[in-house]
Parts: C-alpha cells; structure tokens; sequence
C-alpha cells in the first residue's frame, strides 16, 4: 500500500520555487501518517498573500486555494482558525481564510 499523497503537491513544489533560490528545491516530506506535503507551502503563502495585498489576482488567488490542502493538513487552520484569517484588514489573509472555510465546509480535512 502507496502512502497517502495530497493530489497537488507537484503543483506545489513548481509554486513554491519562487521563494527559494535558483538551483534550490523544496522537498515533499512524509508525515508519520504516511502522506506526503510540499515543504516551502506556509512561505510562498505569505509571498502570494503580499502579491495579493499589492493587487495581483487571477493565478495568485489559484495559488492561494492550490495551498489550502496543505495548510489544513499540516495544522495552520488549527493554530488560527479560519475565521481568524478573515477578521481584520488584511484582504489577501481575508481570501486565505475564506478558501479555508469553503474547502472545509466540503467536508475535507
């Protein structure tokens, strides 16, 4: 039996290259429950959420919900709950929580 692998962790890795340096790569870790996230999530996040407040949409929001997955599974949400992500000023933290909400309320965990 294969380890569980969250659908979109090749999408993340290619995303998540911008953080680091040219020639660098992030691995994808195993959790001890067997599934798989792309390291480097949480700092391209707050790179794209920056992106975000500065006015950039379209393939940052994608971005944006192409994390989500990983952020609920390594616990973020649990830390701050979604609904904290949307109180305050801050519209890309805002977007963050709201994708949060609707994938969660899909009943995904």
């Amino acid at each position: 039996m294969s380890a569980p692998i969250l659908d979109n962790t090749e999408q993340l890795g290619a995303i998540n290259q911008k953080v680091v340096a040219d020639g660098e790569n992030l691995p994808a870790v195993t959790l001890k429950d067997g599934s798989k996230v792309q390291t480097g999530t949480v700092a391209t996040m707050l790179h794209n959420i920056a992106l975000y407040n500065a006015g950039q949409r379209g393939m940052i929001e994608k971005e944006l919900e192409l994390a989500i997955p990983t952020l609920v599974k390594i616990g973020l949400f649990d830390l701050f709950s979604p609904d904290e992500w949307v109180n305050g000023a801050n519209p890309g933290r805002r977007f963050v929580g709201l994708a949060a909400k609707q994938y969660l309320a899909a009943g995904n965990r």
